[in-house]
């Protein structure tokens, strides 16, 4: 019976044990270069994998508008999640070595709008709060309009539900603007809407885009807190714990019947048949009325990363007066302390901070040319010009964030 030929490795092999020397180092060589060739076309290979996934996988992210508003912001999130924070970090300490907030400088003529009247037209009694009171500017000299209100979005029964304003938020860094609105709490509930990507999971009963129905009543919409790893807090909603909630954390809570407060977790709120969503961010910024100590201390863990380390970077928080109103403020070039006392300035008795860095940061407000029409893009204001992400964002599908919406409610 023949054997079963032999394969050109198995003949090198006989050969180079009975030939001369000359030959058996030829015939070494040549089979060197053949696992040379194999190896590298297995390491080829593997490249060709890694860069088709890495084409694939940065590719998205940079063209998916919910990690940011700019090609900058969601490369940055894509190396987050892919274990190169420390080179996000590095790449922008870089960059705001270089861009430090301006210290001093005026503002252009009409960078604070004038403030209007309340037009309240309303032919029948509706249950409300009184307009705010001013803010006392931090600034000097005050400009024209700083600290006033105006009232924004839509009315109910010829009531405003929410005021706006603008001011700057020091005596430092006077060519900054920060815009403050202030919520009527017997005229608008909230609504919590979770993400795909914050909080994660789903689906849920409340999420982007905001439906028809719900824009028939939607006042106003803004950012939440920060992703929920880095918020040191828990996430409630649907009837389920998210996340699980920390006895401590500043909580935004909503209840059944549409108000919502800001509180201690544990203290001033707690989990009842009554609460149907509780988003936690970190501590309590403002106390009992007051800027609490640790806000002093601006470096603290307990305020989150900035883009950089900065200080002094776009921020917003969310507070609740005396009187049960809600006071939102967002804007640029906002240390902790900042953001906190302009809380207090509003009125705020207990405030937390929400998100922060440009791309998160985003207060809108609606205003229909109807009564009971919807709100729409295209009838969405900015609490500030600069803020990213348009009115238009919330009524996307790709956008996989968390957020508040504040709703009319009928009298």
């Amino acid at each position: 019976m023949l054997s079963p030929p032999l394969d050109d490795i198995d003949v090198d092999e006989r050969e180079w044990k009975s030939g001369p020397a000359h030959k058996k180092a030829r015939w070494s060589k040549a089979r060197i270069h053949r696992r040379r060739r194999r190896v590298m076309a297995v390491v080829l290979a593997a490249f060709g994998i890694f860069f088709l996934w890495l084409a694939i996988s940065l590719g998205g992210a940079l063209t998916n508008p919910a990690l940011g508003s700019s090609m900058g912001a969601r490369a940055a999130e894509w190396f987050r999640e892919h274990g190169g924070a420390s080179v996000v970090v590095w790449a922008e300490n870089l960059w705001y070595s270089h861009h430090q907030p301006k210290v001093g400088g005026a503002l252009a003529p009409g960078t604070i709008r004038k403030p209007t009247a309340a037009g309240n037209t309303a032919s029948v009694a509706v249950p409300h709060l009184p307009a705010p009171a001013a803010i006392a500017p931090i600034a000097s000299p005050p400009v024209a309009g700083e600290g006033q209100w105006s009232p924004a979005g839509r009315l109910v029964k010829g009531v405003p539900a929410i005021y706006e304003t603008e001011l700057r938020p020091s005596m430092i860094h006077t060519s900054y603007v920060v815009g403050v609105a202030w919520m009527d709490p017997k005229l608008l509930k909230a609504t919590l809407y979770s993400g795909s990507q914050i909080p994660g999971g789903g689906p849920f009963t409340h999420t982007a885009p905001i439906s028809a129905t719900a824009a028939n009543s939607l006042d106003a919409a803004f950012n939440a807190g920060f992703l929920v790893p880095d918020s040191n807090g828990g996430y409630y909603t649907d009837n389920k714990t998210i996340v699980p909630l920390r006895t401590g954390a500043a909580s935004f809570v909503v209840y059944k019947d549409g108000t919502s407060t800001v509180g201690q977790w544990g203290r001033d709120v707690a989990m009842g048949p009554n609460v149907v969503a509780v988003r936690q961010n970190l501590d309590l910024l403002v106390d009992n009325g007051a800027v609490v100590p640790a806000a002093y201390s601006a470096n603290s863990p307990q305020w989150g990363k900035t883009l950089g380390g900065q200080l002094f970077v776009w921020r917003s928080g969310i507070g609740v007066t005396a009187n049960g109103a809600l006071v939102y403020v967002g804007g640029p070039g906002l240390d902790i302390a900042d953001l906190a006392n302009i809380l207090v300035r509003a009125g705020a008795v207990r405030a937390m901070e929400l998100d922060i860095n440009t791309d998160w940061v985003n207060y809108s407000t609606y205003a229909p040319s109807t009564p009971g029409g919807a709100a729409t893009p295209a009838n969405g204001n900015e609490l500030l010009p600069g803020m990213t992400g348009t009115p238009g964002r919330y009524f996307q599908t790709w956008w996989a964030r968390d957020f508040i919406t504040m709703s009319t409610v009928a009298p």
